[in-house]
């Protein structure tokens, strides 16, 4: 037994009462990408407008003085909370992806590229425009409803998720909704359309510490739903009459497996836009880097769908123009679909 478990990079390790299997290798990659995360937004917590030297950011951890009063609120009040929620919002985003990718079966499955993105966008719209006294609160809830029912149409027209058609019916109905929000925009009144248009970008500029609550609310339930279900998704990957014998309920699974990202792709949207192709990227990326189950790509892609987006904030931030995370997203985002369209082709 030990040789096999050497043989497939796996170590046991005791622990009183039971054993527990991990990849070293995998473990490594995993502290190396989270120590690259802490290491990116120290350094983004510094930059901007108004330079704040690390040295004072470490100081106050022992020392309440040692950042002014200006510093303290840029730094408290702004920088920290778009932080977090940058790394939030990719991480949740990164998981809603490889749990997509997995239970369709499908590399090109994303919650951002069936739909869901532009449903939410289309009902959080119509909230900021025709009811803005309502609470930023409800916005997770009725981009939710969006994002669900677009998820039902697109599985009701393509019938089958494990097909390449079910991506590209999502798409169809993403361009049928992106049509409607251009009538939003060009009805709606020109200083809304200017906050509209910001927020649709996938900027972070709006962060705010009620808004960042609202995103864990939503990330906490959604995350725990994947990673009790990770077993149970590893076995389902066996096939329907292996996974059925084994005593897995596919139907209840499947439905799990897809309204986990729907809940945790339109949290994000409703709080910071639209940040496309994370969800794509990040997957792809965990199974380049590390080997494992469903827990490990899961919280692999956690991993680097916060750094994606926390990177494409701080390039943003340090432009000569000011960019929202999305556009950066997508520059890089919109060749590394194609290219997996083209590896692809025969299939399609």
């Amino acid at each position: 037994m030990k040789p096999a478990l050497l043989r497939a990079g796996l170590r046991a390790i005791a622990l009183p009462g039971t054993q527990i299997l991990v990849r070293p290798k995998a473990l490594m990659m995993s502290a190396g990408l989270l120590l690259l995360a802490v290491a990116l937004a120290l350094f983004s917590v510094t930059q901007g407008s108004f330079a704040v030297p690390a040295q004072a950011i470490f100081g106050a951890l022992f020392d309440g003085q040692a950042l002014s009063a200006e510093q303290q609120m840029i730094v408290g009040d702004i920088r920290l909370p778009r932080l977090l929620m940058a790394l939030l919002c990719g991480a949740m985003l990164g998981m809603a992806g490889a749990a997509m990718q997995s239970i369709t079966r499908n590399g090109l499955a994303d919650p951002g590229l069936i739909g869901v993105k532009e449903g939410t966008c289309v009902v959080v719209l119509s909230l900021v425009l025709f009811f803005p006294s309502v609470n930023v609160l409800w916005r997770p809830v009725t981009g939710l409803a969006g994002g669900v029912l677009v998820t039902l149409l697109v599985i009701a027209l393509a019938r089958d998720l494990a097909r390449p058609r079910f991506v590209l019916i999502g798409i169809g109905i993403s361009w049928l909704l992106s049509a409607a929000v251009g009538i939003f925009m060009t009805t709606a009144d020109v200083r809304d359309v200017q906050t509209a248009m910001l927020w649709l970008a996938g900027s972070l500029q709006a962060a705010s510490w009620p808004l960042l609550a609202v995103a864990v609310a939503w990330a906490i339930p959604a995350t725990l739903l994947l990673l009790m279900t990770a077993r149970a998704a590893d076995v389902a990957l066996l096939g329907p009459e292996a996974a059925t014998g084994l005593g897995v309920r596919l139907t209840q699974l499947t439905w799990l497996r897809l309204f986990a990202p729907v809940l945790l792709t339109s949290a994000s949207v409703s709080c910071v836009g639209s940040l496309g192709f994370v969800g794509l990227m990040a997957p792809h990326l965990a199974r380049f880097l590390l080997r494992g189950g469903q827990l490990a790509l899961i919280s692999a892609s956690a991993l680097i769908g916060a750094l994606l987006v926390l990177l494409a904030d701080t390039i943003g931030r340090l432009a000569p123009l000011q960019l929202p995370a999305g556009i950066v997203i997508a520059l890089v985002g919109g060749p590394f679909f194609i290219g997996l369209l083209w590896r692809r082709r025969d299939a399609l």
